[in-house]
């Protein structure tokens, strides 16, 4: 009698599997306090989101380390994650520690970034390391996964990372980012997590481009709160385009129903995403956890 196959539990085995991914960003805390992250992630656990995304102080905005807010999470709510890592702030003795330590910590799932200058941040009187490149991470990352250093020395056994790269969807010309993601999983790049999209067009000619590389790309979905919300990401974030027509559509919702406005936009990405895409990496806004559960919870069903 034949066995039916497992169900695919890790990440790593849902993506080899084909399955749908659904990934929520859950940011490390400025200060001392982790207790709603910590309340979000349960939250998101329980509406069925596959993995959590931890970010490494996005936008250059100091945060405690995404190395011990993933293991928080992981033992305060049990849920398995992609942490970022950026390039920005370590050199490659540091990297090395931090990637062992991840390892050995039980975080398989790493994001290679290279991360925004400290001036995005505003601080101006401090200097980005970048002694490796987000690329160069990725070399570095395999060499582990074959058994070895960035020297050649061996590890003492081989590590077993899924390494992946950003894309960015939204540049113009496309062709260039085409390119850097092609280096990426000559690299050893195993999935794409994109910026968010917010043109159906510009999403679509992106997959169309990234289909030959036969990697599961992970598109970001960010639900919009209201439009100064959205004039902000359009004006004030780097690698973010919002289109007139979703600015008008957030002015004409108004303060009241400005976060169901986005919340509808993203449905029709999130649609969008499952005829074309591996999954989709939802981005809550402002913290607001349970308007993206409430996502998560639909595509879960």
């Amino acid at each position: 009698m034949t066995q039916p196959e497992a169900e695919p539990l890790t990440f790593r085995e849902k993506l080899e599997a084909g399955r749908f991914i659904v990934s929520v960003e859950v940011d490390p805390p400025h200060g001392l306090g982790a207790r709603k992250a910590i309340d979000g992630t349960r939250l998101l656990k329980e509406a069925g989101v596959d993995v959590i995304n931890v970010g490494d102080s996005p936008t250059a905005k100091i945060r405690m380390s995404p190395l011990a807010m993933s293991t928080l999470l992981m033992r305060e709510v049990g849920v398995e994650i992609v942490m970022h890592y950026t390039t920005r702030d370590r050199n490659a003795m540091a990297i090395h520690s931090d990637m062992v330590g991840a390892h050995v910590l039980g975080i398989r799932n790493i994001l290679c970034l290279r991360g925004d200058p400290p001036s995005v941040g505003g601080y101006t009187d401090i200097v980005g390391v970048w002694d490796v490149s987000a690329v160069g991470l990725m070399r570095f990352l395999k060499l582990l996964n074959d058994g070895v250093d960035f020297t050649g020395k061996s590890v003492g056994r081989q590590a077993s990372f899924v390494i992946g790269g950003s894309a960015n969807l939204n540049a113009d010309p496309l062709e260039p980012e085409l390119r850097l993601m092609r280096r990426k999983v000559e690299a050893g790049a195993h999935f794409f997590v994109t910026q968010n999209v917010f043109e159906e067009k510009k999403l679509e000619a992106f997959l169309d481009g990234a289909a030959k590389f036969k990697k599961p790309v992970i598109v970001g979905v960010l639900p919009l709160a209201n439009s100064r919300h959205a004039e902000f990401l359009h004006n004030e974030v780097p690698g973010m385009f919002l289109p007139d027509k979703v600015r008008d559509r957030m002015r004409k919702a108004g303060e009241e129903r400005g976060p169901k406005e986005g919340q509808a936009m993203a449905r029709d990405t999130i649609a969008l995403c499952r005829a074309k895409a591996a999954g989709v990496y939802l981005v809550p806004s402002f913290g607001r956890y349970e308007l993206v559960a409430e996502l998560v919870a639909e595509i879960a069903r």
